[in-house]
């Protein structure tokens, strides 16, 4: 059999320290992970579990991307958070069991737009048209377990032009990377090739043409790219 269209390309990252690239299969976000983001946007971190929404695999920019302003908002947030790639899947795992999963790990950004989310959010319907859109996941390269081992704790970080705007540490996700596993594939079968973006800190803000935003994690790495 034969194609009847042409294929799109098959998304990846590159790997670090190697030739090697990780497919990717499906990007999973875990919504409001730390306490002082669900803080800034209005919700009480203590009174509910995790819940998670989805990108498109093709809306990855890799690192020193450039990242087009979308259209229809005005006002598109960064938001920076720790990636896990998987590298096996599976249903209903235990979270002690859960890191035998991971790949590695990398820096990532759930780029928003926030109006659009609010108008979804205020309507009662699904965010897709707030964080589905093109060129909406930023990501970093992937660095292996073997180099990173399992972070749970160290700085998370990111500049705009050289000015901080978010700061915070890993220790303070709500739901951790062990737990994040168990629960969504209690929702999901898992895949090897699945990125789950962790949540991010408090301090995000509305980006502009011409920024420059550079983020990072301890230990992992660091990510930049240009919005144009």
């Amino acid at each position: 059999m034969n194609n009847v269209i042409v294929p799109p390309p098959a998304p990846k990252l590159t790997v670090r320290n190697t030739a090697d690239v990780f497919p990717v299969h499906r990007i999973y976000c875990v919504g409001r992970n730390y306490a002082e983001h669900a803080r800034e946007m209005g919700h009480d971190p203590d009174r509910e579990p995790p819940f998670f929404f989805q990108k498109n695999p093709d809306s990855l920019v890799p690192d020193g991307g450039k990242f087009p302003y979308p259209d229809k908002t005005n006002e598109v947030h960064h938001e920076i958070e720790m990636v896990v790639a998987l590298g096996a899947g599976g249903k209903d795992i235990a979270a002690a069991d859960a890191l035998n999963h991971v790949y590695g790990y990398a820096v990532g950004l759930d780029m928003t737009r926030r109006d659009l989310q609010g108008q979804m959010k205020a309507a009662g319907r699904p965010w897709e048209i707030g964080k589905a859109f093109e060129f909406a996941a930023p990501c970093s390269e992937i660095v292996p377990i073997t180099q990173t081992g399992h972070p749970a704790q160290g700085a998370i970080w990111l500049k705009v032009n050289g000015k901080t705007r978010q700061y915070g540490d890993l220790n303070q996700m709500i739901w951790s990377v062990p737990d994040t596993i168990a629960y969504l594939s209690g929702l999901f079968t898992l895949a090897a090739g699945d990125l789950i973006y962790t949540g991010t800190p408090a301090g995000v803000a509305a980006v502009q043409r011409g920024d420059v935003l550079h983020g990072g994690i301890d230990g992992i790495g660091e990510l930049r790219i240009t919005v144009v």
